[in-house]
């Protein structure tokens, strides 16, 4: 698999200090999970903090929570309808998860979970189960006129090209944020190799909002796959 190149990660300097680690030094927990669970963490901590005492005048957490929420809320009611409130809570949950993996990267002695293709893979394989299994809730066995087109004597050609281009969207959707994460991640090495590292804070205002982008990608792609899972085949 795939790593950024070596450098001193907090997380694995601690599992070092902790004793968690084999006959070669490594710790006994990869990376990109010790990373996930910090970033499950923050999550855990920033939502409870935010929520703990609710206000008819959102400040603070609260606000915050509410504006990436409501905003993501709202964008997926007016592309999906009514419908979009059984899969907001997923979508919801991808956005969020995949902003802090995005962000956590650059910190200095912190690697980005998005940066390891397992990750991404487990993200993008739970999006294709769950709107296959949706769609075969909602339209039976009537589903499969998703794959096999609206002409009979087409269905030979139809069905294996549709197929393979289902099986690629998990693909896709890994692929892509693997690509740009992880190629991120090594610019932000070079940077901490050559200059100090004051002298790389221009570049963050970049690289935070090509980390948003990506994970709004994520996001509405996942949104769309949804929408064309509920849609009746023709």
């Amino acid at each position: 698999m795939l790593e950024v190149a070596p450098h001193v990660l907090l997380l694995e300097k601690l599992m070092d200090v902790l004793g968690l680690v084999d006959e070669h030094g490594h710790s006994l927990v990869p990376q990109h999970i010790l990373y996930t669970w910090l970033v499950m963490l923050m999550l855990i901590v920033l939502g409870w903090v935010g929520t703990r005492k609710l206000e008819m005048i959102p400040k603070g957490l609260q606000n915050f929570w509410e504006i990436i929420i409501g905003g993501l809320e709202d964008f997926v009611y007016a592309n999906m309808g009514p419908v979009g409130a059984r899969v907001f809570p997923l979508l919801m949950t991808l956005f969020i998860f995949i902003l802090f993996c995005n962000f956590i990267g650059l910190f200095p002695g912190c690697n980005a979970p998005t940066a390891n293709l397992n990750t991404n893979a487990a993200l993008a394989i739970a999006v294709f189960v769950w709107y296959n299994v949706l769609g075969v809730k909602e339209h039976g066995i009537k589903y499969i006129k998703h794959f096999t087109g609206p002409i009979a004597w087409l269905i030979p050609l139809m069905l294996p090209m549709e197929i393979l281009s289902h099986l690629a969207r998990p693909l896709s959707l890994t692929v892509r944020l693997f690509g740009n994460i992880f190629g991120e991640e090594l610019v932000l090495l070079l940077f901490f190799m050559l200059l100090p590292v004051i002298a790389t804070l221009p570049i963050y205002f970049l690289y935070s909002l090509a980390d948003t982008i990506q994970a709004f990608i994520f996001f509405m792609l996942s949104m769309i796959y949804f929408k064309m899972t509920f849609e009746e085949a023709h």
